[in-house]
């Protein structure tokens, strides 16, 4: 890499169906470290398919699909991988994690796309997973019957830029459901896509699930782009990850044939009962799964906790932050000692909190290594880039009040407690509750910001063959009785 020129270490290719798309012609600028890269020229032409033409994968069985997807997972080993690796090393560029914890994602990633991951996805989402491969008959209570598809779905994927190998999910996902797809890399990331995607066309160019793949880059907000792409003639879904401004710009071109499915911006949290404090030793493991949950790709994920709810008076809560904050500076996995300071914004509240010392006490310095905010009510600016905002409360009971329906995961601890708030969490609008310090851990197959996505990717499409004319034609009192309400 030291040999290349800035322009060729940051080149960002396409790549169309099969086919890798290399040029430079089009620069554009990361986000979040203001990295140029240079992009080809996007042909929209070659990008949208015609609703003419059925979808590749349309009558390819599922189980070969899978085979096709644990075949990529095993070749995606950083080692024997030269588009990783590649990758990798431009990663480092445009994105603000750290190299190291983008390498961790990169060795994990081959764990994303195992048979037995991949089919607790299918058989969670769909009750009948032989949709996906065909027409399922069924039959009423009546006698009327029909058959159903989970059809194909053309997709464009807005993918997160928070999370390098995120994107694999995405592909295996849009796999799975037989999707055309057009993945929107995100300008922290242009690389990992494509890598994988040539990954994939080493193993057969021409499959199917190749020549359903599509991955580009253009600058989010390109009206000119956007109003072309994001139309009903070409795609059904938008699949969005991302900021509010990200999702709120493609709401604007939502409309009759179009649906979006958001995975939009979320926070989480850690709710802490007074338990913690039996003795020293506990003390110490809670706070150290607190730290581990909270500096989750360096608080970038939305299941990284931002706010801490404990039980204790306030002896017991400086005691918990102060011990906190000690561990907020550790390398981790997934995470670094040291992480990007909090936007100027944050800093400058954190700076008078810290001036004023009467409402908010401030534990740790603006270094990097993770500052705690002990307060007796949330702060009303969302902590980042390692800062926890510990808010003392009486019961967490009382905590509930602050979940809402933009709280994604809740880590609790005593571990008995979970049963105990887990439906006034739901009905709050909580979306997932699990151990505090195992955030970054999942059941295989479960669902995401409360819902089965891949049953929600699908266009289900109904074939009613019903031979009685005459069955639902109202004549008599007892025939209204048996009619289906009129749907319009």
């Amino acid at each position: 890499m030291s040999t290349q020129s800035a322009a060729e270490s940051l080149s960002a290719p396409f790549f169309i169906r099969g086919s890798l798309v290399e040029g430079d012609q089009v620069t554009h600028r990361s986000r979040d470290l203001a990295a140029d890269f240079h992009t080809p020229t996007l042909d929209l032409d070659i990008v949208v398919s015609s609703r003419s033409e059925l979808p590749p994968l349309l009558n390819v069985g599922l189980e070969e699909i899978v085979d096709f997807l644990v075949e990529t997972g095993q070749r995606l080993q950083l080692e024997r991988n030269p588009h990783m690796r590649l990758c990798l090393d431009r990663v480092a560029a445009t994105n603000p994690l750290p190299r190291r914890v983008v390498e961790n994602l990169y060795l994990a990633a081959p764990h994303m796309l195992t048979r037995a991951s991949l089919w607790s996805q299918v058989e969670a989402n769909f009750a009948d997973p032989n949709v996906l491969d065909g027409w399922v008959t069924r039959t009423d209570a009546r006698g009327n019957k029909g058959a159903i598809r989970a059809f194909p779905p053309r997709m464009v994927h807005m993918l997160a830029g928070n999370a390098p190998a995120g994107c694999i999910a995405s592909i295996a996902q849009g796999a799975l459901v037989k999707a055309v797809n057009l993945f929107k890399m995100p300008s922290s990331d242009p690389f990992t896509t494509v890598a994988v995607l040539r990954t994939m066309a080493e193993i057969d160019a021409t499959h199917p699930i190749v020549q359903s793949m599509s991955a580009v880059y253009w600058s989010g907000g390109d009206e000119a782009i956007e109003r072309t792409i994001y139309r009903p003639q070409f795609f059904d879904k938008i699949v969005a990850w991302g900021g509010g401004p990200a999702i709120q710009n493609v709401i604007k071109y939502l409309g009759p044939g179009i649906q979006l499915v958001s995975f939009d911006p979320k926070s989480s949290i850690s709710m802490i009962g007074r338990e913690t404090f039996q003795d020293d030793a506990i003390l110490a493991d809670v706070v150290e799964r607190v730290a581990a949950d909270t500096t989750i790709f360096n608080q970038e994920a939305c299941l990284a906790s931002r706010f801490v709810f404990l039980e204790a008076d306030a002896g017991q809560a400086e005691r918990f932050c102060a011990a906190l904050v000690q561990r907020l500076g550790v390398d981790r996995l997934f995470g670094s000692a040291v992480a990007p300071l909090p936007p100027a914004d944050v800093r400058d509240e954190i700076d008078v909190m810290q001036a004023m010392g009467d409402e908010v006490k401030v534990f740790g310095r603006l270094d990097g290594r993770g500052i705690v905010l002990l307060s007796e009510e949330p702060v009303d600016f969302a902590p980042t880039n390692k800062t926890s905002n510990v808010v003392m409360v009486d019961s967490l009971d009382d905590a509930v009040r602050y979940v809402n329906v933009a709280t994604q995961t809740i880590g609790v601890y005593p571990d008995d407690r979970k049963a105990q708030l887990r439906d006034r969490l739901a009905s709050a609008g909580g979306q997932r509750v699990c151990r505090v310090g195992t955030a970054n851990s999942h059941v295989d197959g479960g669902p995401h910001d409360a819902m089965y996505p891949l049953s929600r990717f699908v266009h289900w499409m109904g074939d009613d063959d019903i031979s009685d004319t005459n069955s639902n034609c109202a004549v008599s009192s007892d025939s209204v009785a048996r009619t289906d309400p009129i749907v319009l």
